[in-house]
Order: C-alpha cells, then sequence, then structure tokens
C-alpha cells in the first residue's frame, strides 16, 4: 500500500496512555473489566432482542442494532489500548492504522443514523400513535438498518479515499493512542487545508448538527406530549430521557474532537475514552434499567436458559 500512495512511512507512532506501571495496571483492568462489559451487555441484549417475540418491533430491532454497533466501535481501538498499556514501543502498522480509521467512521457514522432513526421511531409512537404501525412497520425498520450501514460506509470512504493516496515522507508520530483522519492527515508531506476542512466538515459539523437536530426533535416531542397530559409527559420523559442521555454521551466527545480535532492531549484522551469505552458499556445499562419490557424479556431468556441446562 505504501508504495501505491508513494509513502516511505510503514507505519505510525501511536501515544502512551500512562507512564507510570501503577496507572498502566489500573487502565488494564479498568479497560479490560469495561471492554468485558461491553461484549457481555450488548451481545445480551442482541440475543434477548433475537429470541424474544415480544421484542420483534422497530424499537428493539433498533436497539439491537445500536448494541452491535456499539460492540463494533469499541473493538475497533479498545483491544490495541489493552495491549499497548504494556508495550515499550507503540507502534502500528500503515495498513492497520488504515483500517482502524475507516471502520471507526464505519461505525460511527451508522451509529448517527440509527439514533436518528431511534428519535423518528418514538416520534411516531408518541405524536402520531394511530400511524405508528402503518409508519414504522418491520419493511420500514430494515430499510432505515440498511441505511444506516450504507451512509456509514459513505461517510468513511468519503474521507478514506483522500487520506490513502496521501504522501507520507517524514513524521509518524500520530499524537493519540488510536488512528483517526484529522491527526494523520497532519502528517502528510503536501499542504492539506482543504482535505482537514473536508474532514471536519463531514464528522464534525455533521456531528454538530445532527445532534442539535436530535435535541430539538426530543424536545418538540415532550412539547406535544405537554399538550396532552401531565401522566403522559411524565412517561414520555422517562422513555426519552434514556435517548438523550445516549445523544450527549455520543455526540459530544464527537464535536470536540472533529470540530476542535487537536485538543490538548489529556482532553483527547478523555474525549476518545469515553467515546470508545464508556457510552458503548453504558448504552445497554441506560436502556435495560429504563425499559420494563427489556428488564421482563432478560430475565424471561435468563430463565429459559438456566431451565435448558437443568433438562438432563
Amino acid at each position: 500500500m505504501d508504495q501505491v500512495n508513494g509513502s516511505l512511512v510503514t507505519e505510525f507512532v501511536l501515544l502512551g496512555l500512562a507512564q507510570s506501571l501503577g496507572m498502566q495496571i489500573f487502565l488494564f483492568v479498568f479497560f479490560s473489566l469495561f471492554y468485558v462489559g461491553i461484549i457481555l451487555g450488548n451481545f445480551f441484549i442482541m440475543l434477548t432482542v433475537i429470541f424474544d417475540s415480544h421484542l420483534h418491533s422497530p424499537m428493539y430491532i433498533l436497539l439491537a442494532n445500536l448494541s452491535l454497533i456499539d460492540v463494533g466501535l469499541s473493538s475497533t481501538t479498545v483491544p490495541r489500548m489493552i495491549s499497548d498499556l504494556f508495550s515499550g514501543y507503540k507502534i502500528i502498522s500503515f495498513h492497520n492504522c488504515m483500517i482502524q480509521m475507516f471502520f471507526i467512521h464505519v461505525m460511527g457514522g451508522v451509529e448517527m443514523v440509527l439514533l436518528i432513526a431511534m428519535a423518528f421511531d418514538r416520534y411516531t409512537a408518541i405524536c402520531k400513535p394511530l400511524h405508528y404501525l402503518t409508519t414504522m412497520n418491520t419493511k420500514t425498520c430494515m430499510l432505515l438498518v440498511v441505511a444506516a450501514w450504507i451512509i456509514g460506509v459513505i461517510h468513511a470512504l468519503s474521507q478514506f479515499v483522500f487520506v490513502i493516496n496521501l504522501p507520507f515522507c517524514g513524521p509518524n508520530n500520530v499524537g493519540s493512542f488510536y488512528c483517526d483522519f484529522p491527526r494523520v492527515i497532519k502528517l502528510a508531506c503536501m499542504d492539506t487545508y482543504r482535505l482537514e476542512f473536508v474532514v471536519t466538515a463531514n464528522s464534525g459539523f455533521i456531528s454538530m448538527g445532527t445532534f442539535f437536530f436530535l435535541i430539538v426533535s426530543y424536545i418538540f416531542i415532550l412539547a406535544t406530549v405537554r399538550q396532552h397530559s401531565s401522566k403522559d409527559l411524565s412517561k414520555a420523559f422517562v422513555t426519552l430521557s434514556a435517548h438523550i442521555t445516549v445523544l450527549v454521551l455520543f455526540f459530544t466527545p464527537c464535536m470536540f474532537l472533529y470540530v476542535w480535532p487537536f485538543p490538548t492531549k489529556s482532553l483527547d484522551k478523555f474525549f476518545a475514552i469515553v467515546d470508545f469505552v464508556i457510552t458503548p458499556v453504558l448504552n445497554p445499562a441506560i436502556y435495560t434499567l429504563r425499559n420494563r419490557d427489556m428488564k421482563v424479556a432478560m430475565v424471561r431468556l435468563s430463565r429459559q436458559v438456566v431451565s435448558s441446562r437443568d433438562i438432563p
């Protein structure tokens, strides 16, 4: 690949998360436990939705897909973060760096569209309940999921095709513990001002615009419900507060990392850890602890698993 784009750089140097052995051990335990939580929590949601016929509705199908994306997004960075903690020389090959960037943005783009789809689902269910079954049927839901994946791939490719052909002939220190478009572009041996603007517009402004659009949408839903009754408002607020919490956790780091793409190293580490470690493990907790149907279905699935083991 380095011969195709004329690059002399075959590997990139990543930034360490900690220098002291004590902090390295703490982060190793922290990341390992959280990553196990991400895998178990999100897979449990997916299996519950798949095997419980009561959850075969658009809201839960979208939730299962969100869980799949959370597993994929965290898996692009967290395993390497864990393995690099005790490595003295943290390097990533040119090929692996490009692959990591591509899949980070595929997963991020898909998640963004899924959150929009989930907002549309809640709007239809709460504001237009009589039209819900015709508007948000299984076919529409599957089309939204397919569209999310297509848009996610296009979002990643629209940046990837430019970055992969950049000439890298000198500096190779990414300045972060993972590869991402804004930092890798800075290492190219050419003027990348226009490309940096494309990345900022593609990832930063779209994230910011989508976030404020979704927040306004949820406020509109609550305002619409308030006109009917305070009882309905309290129910809607409980449901939507989970969605809004996920929005804040997902979009806040994105806006800081791409609208303001070069914060201090400490902020860069913090926001990246929130996006790749904290949010994917909190999503299952947020959606299950605040959703009675999901909790009942999980208990039912757990009992089925236990009972099947007891059968000789």
